[in-house]
């Protein structure tokens, strides 16, 4: 699986060891963040991510900036993508389970390394669910995102 990382300023420490897992996982990292500590501009790394599972270089994106919000908030305006922000393991799986995420965000500055490996390793390993309940959903946030109203059941 190919998997797009991107990274602020505040997200460079916890890049490294995500990659380290990524890859040692058996996975390929495409690396869209900055090499330094020295203040970006969230946005443009986590577009590049967006980017690239819109366009089919990524099957699966990490977005890490300092609290993860800003980096999910530019992630979920490119279509197509679907961006988790998560804290721990729980939500991770259940992101990529019931919600086919297909980009997680991590905030560094409030999870540390250990943690933020659990939440990426669940992400990782866990598939999306068949079940009618869970597509259902799904296909209701796409028609969505197309501009179609929801009809009432």
């Amino acid at each position: 699986m190919r998997v797009a990382i991107g990274n602020d300023h505040a997200g460079y420490p916890l890049r490294a060891p995500l990659i380290e897992l990524i890859e040692s996982s058996g996975h390929q990292v495409l690396n869209f963040g900055t090499d330094t500590e020295h203040p970006v501009d969230y946005p443009r790394f986590a577009a590049k991510v967006a980017y690239a599972i819109r366009d089919g270089q990524a099957d699966l994106g990490v977005v890490i900036c300092g609290t993860g919000i800003g980096s999910s908030i530019v992630a979920n305006k490119v279509a197509g993508v679907y961006c988790a922000l998560c804290n721990d393991p729980y939500t991770s799986r259940m992101a990529r389970s019931h919600n086919n995420a297909n980009v997680i965000a991590l905030g560094a500055r409030v999870i540390g390394p250990a943690l933020a490996a659990d939440i990426l390793k669940n992400f990782l390993e866990t598939q999306p669910s068949n079940e009618p309940r869970h597509v259902r959903r799904r296909q209701q946030v796409q028609q969505i995102e197309a501009g179609t109203e929801l009809t009432q059941e």
